[in-house]
């Protein structure tokens, strides 16, 4: 049995790595970094539960991976435009708030922890070319970025609470956001790539607006942010596999990509184990989703953001519907032929 080799441990190298360990692999995993989840560091991130009709958490329970990471359920959302808001609540959770970092409780080292009760043997601060590994799991790609978020993580005495701005001035053709969860908070900006030179200008705007409306006390922890990269056609490059971010499978609007991680991961395993093609199952897995990303991208770029009292007032529909929203019906099928080569001259690397 052949010795597999991922570079990166993060959410998608080490689910594939617990999968092909507990098929009987040997797995070696390589991460540059002292420890898993340290460009995080206390983060806290949504992980969608939308796109699809299953619930994610019990998606990923059915990866081989065990859900004893922190998991926070989130069944509403406040919409905002700076003027107005509205509160919208679902039965099933919008999303999980959860921690990301190297420490106990996070996803990432409950990954790594069951990584290595599999067997999984993982070299920290150590690297290998990506043609050598097997899967290649590194994260995103710096020169595919089409998203720049910014913020602080604070302690809070606020209850636990998701905020979503719509507001030009706060993140132009972008968003904002507040996550509060068991009493810390998570207070960002994001933009696109093209806005990055005056992202500090964004965020202090943001900043100002959350403290006044919502009236925000926060003990300042540290700064938070990252990029967000995304591509049509990464999957695989000679016999390396890709994954992730690094696959570029990232939400081409909301910048969710945890769910695309869990499940390329798992594939990826899959497709060695099974002997599948992995290229075919992951365009049949995540090519609808991601062509749908692009459609609801343009309808952002051109229209709420355009008129941010009628996102307000219509987002509450859009939000009961996103799962059609995610899933590529006819009518974005019909879209995405219309507006891809729009996006494309702004983002050159949709294709690439």
């Amino acid at each position: 049995m052949q010795k597999i080799k991922i570079l990166g441990a993060g959410l998608s190298g080490l689910t594939a790595a617990i999968n092909l360990a507990k098929s009987g692999y040997t797995v070696e995993v390589y991460e540059k970094n002292k420890d898993v989840g340290t460009r995080f560091n206390g983060d806290i991130q949504g992980l969608e539960n939308w796109s699809d009709k299953r619930d994610i958490i019990e998606e990923i329970s059915k990866m081989n991976v065990t859900i004893d990471f922190e998991h926070t359920p989130f069944h509403s959302i406040i919409l905002t435009n700076s003027s107005k808001a509205k509160e919208i609540h679902r039965k099933k959770p919008l999303f999980y708030l959860l921690k990301r970092g190297p420490h106990s409780g996070t996803v990432d080292y409950s990954l790594k922890d069951q990584a290595l009760k599999s067997g999984v043997n993982i070299h920290f601060q150590e690297t290998l070319p990506q043609n050598e590994a097997t899967i290649v799991a590194t994260g995103p790609r710096a020169n595919e970025a089409i998203g720049l978020v910014k913020g602080i993580l604070f302690k809070t005495d606020i209850k636990d609470t998701a905020i979503l701005a719509f507001n030009n001035k706060l993140a132009f053709k972008g968003y904002s956001y507040l996550l509060t969860m068991n009493g810390y908070g998570c207070l960002c900006t994001v933009v696109t790539q093209d806005e990055a030179h005056r992202i500090n200008w964004y965020f202090e705007r943001t900043k100002e607006f959350f403290l006044k409306k919502f009236s925000v006390q926060i003990q300042y922890i540290r700064e938070v942010g990252g990029i967000g990269s995304f591509s049509m056609k990464n999957m695989k490059k000679g016999a390396t596999l890709y994954v992730g971010e690094a696959a570029g499978l990232q939400d081409f609007l909301w910048g969710f990509g945890m769910r695309f991680a869990f499940a390329s991961g798992y594939l990826a395993a899959q497709s060695i184990i099974y002997e599948k093609d992995y290229e075919k199952t992951a365009g049949k897995n995540f090519g609808k989703r991601l062509r749908a990303g692009v459609v609801n991208r343009w309808l952002m770029e051109n229209i709420l953001s355009k008129n941010e009292y009628w996102a307000l007032i219509n987002f509450p529909q859009l939000i009961e519907n996103l799962y059609s929203m995610q899933n590529y019906n006819l009518l974005l099928q019909i879209m995405y032929l219309l507006t891809f080569s729009s996006l494309n001259k702004r983002y050159s690397k949709l294709k690439s």
